[in-house]
């Protein structure tokens, strides 16, 4: 039996395909799930699998897994963030704390534990995933798609939520993809074991100055090990091909082996990925395929951060299905919803960004924030996405206590 085969009726229209089971696609299915909606999950790769990022969660990303369900107690690498270490290009560090006693406000996991987590959150609140699928094709059908996947069959399916990455088969499959795409941003890291207790406690972040306005980092994780990379804006003084080369030449800069400590121990081989933030000007829709999380190209230009972004995006999606309409209401219903949540917030981390590009820039920006206790607590909010990047500029977003407000996981 077909997964949308229907024993009394037969065939089944499916109120939603996901394509894609990372964060983004999990957080859009287990939505539709609770709400009673006929759905699946399909993805080409098999779980656990990997998926190269920083790992990085931030305070938005933190909410947002607590209001799914998921149980950090299930994530193995799970690694909470209390203090975050900002170095500036002429060597000066300062520490920019998360606060202790209102929940979590940043953590550390690695993809492959996280990622296999939601899945299982998924598949135990019922939600049909099915990873090794692979989508090959989509075709508009009258009132709905259809969806062949691989040794699955054709589906029908009311809307697609595409959530299968950057280079996107189904933007590919829709013609809606921009030919020779590689991503704003591109990033390379290394796990390492055995790290000092400067990197296994705290999150460091170096702005040097041959990367600006990229970074190095090093981000906690349990068991003394440490992810430990760098970004590049692309287009700069750094090519993506001198990545590899340079790699070594970070790692035994005295501040950066300092903190790794003398008996860092590479854990697993050092990965490369493209960072797609396009946010403003990306399509966001295709009659009734909504495109999310990295395939809605929904990262934070200043951070690389995209975990966050995409569960937003996703749960978004859901939302927009969840409330009804035509499929160009949903459609539109839901590319506001993004575009009010994420563009403004888009041009203003560029807009910072442009200030980092430049030695002078990312000193005074260090600087002025870690100018009082009180700049110093603000700014690692800010920077954690506690609220949006640009809300002082965007009214219908200001809420009460929305500078104060509790982390997740207070419980």
């Amino acid at each position: 039996m077909s997964i949308s085969d229907s024993p009394a009726s037969g065939p089944q229209i499916l109120d939603a395909l996901i394509v894609g089971a990372g964060p983004a696609g999990i957080a859009a299915g287990l939505k539709l799930q609770r709400a009673g909606r006929a759905i699946a999950v399909v993805d080409k790769a098999t779980f656990p699998r990997d998926k190269f990022c920083g790992d990085g969660l931030t305070t938005l990303a933190l909410r947002l897994l607590d209001d799914l369900g998921l149980d950090p107690g299930v994530v193995d690498s799970w690694a909470p963030v209390l203090d975050v270490h900002v170095t500036s290009p002429n060597g000066s560090t300062v520490l920019f704390p998360l606060p202790r006693d209102a929940g979590a406000f940043g953590a550390v996991a690695k993809r492959i534990d996280l990622d296999m987590a939601m899945v299982d959150l998924a598949r135990a609140e019922g939600v049909p995933v099915h990873d090794g699928h692979a989508c090959r094709s989509i075709e508009r059908n009258g009132d709905h798609l259809l969806v062949d996947v691989a040794d699955i069959g054709p589906l029908a399916t009311k809307f697609v939520i595409a959530a299968d990455g950057m280079w996107s088969p189904v933007r590919k499959m829709l013609n809606v993809a921009t030919p020779g795409y590689l991503g704003e941003w591109h990033a390379f890291r290394q796990y390492f074991v055995d790290v000092g207790p400067a990197a296994a406690d705290n999150l460091h972040v170096w702005f040097e100055p041959d990367l600006l306005p990229g970074y190095a980092w090093s981000f906690p994780l349990s068991g003394g090990r440490a992810n430990v990379g760098f970004g590049i804006l692309r287009g700069g003084d750094i090519s993506t091909r001198d990545m590899k080369a340079l790699w070594p030449d970070l790692l035994q800069r005295p501040h950066i082996a300092k903190v790794l400590g003398p008996n860092a121990t590479p854990e697993s081989p050092h990965r490369a990925w493209p960072i797609p933030a396009r946010i403003p000007d990306i399509q966001l829709a295709s009659g009734r395929t909504l495109f999310v999380g990295d395939a809605a190209a929904a990262t934070d230009p200043m951070t690389g951060e995209g975990i966050g972004q995409a569960l937003l995006t996703g749960i978004q999606a859901a939302d927009s299905i969840i409330e009804g309409g035509s499929p160009a209401m949903v459609a539109s219903r839901y590319v506001a919803e993004v575009r009010g949540e994420l563009v403004a917030d888009h041009h203003m981390a560029t807009s910072l960004s442009k200030v980092l590009k430049h030695p002078r820039g990312a000193d005074a920006a260090v600087k002025i924030a870690g100018a009082s206790d009180w700049t110093r607590r603000n700014f690692a909010r800010w920077l954690f996405e506690d609220y949006p990047r640009a809300v002082l500029l965007t009214p219908k977003r200001w809420r009460r206590n929305v500078f104060t407000s509790p982390g997740a996981y207070r419980s």
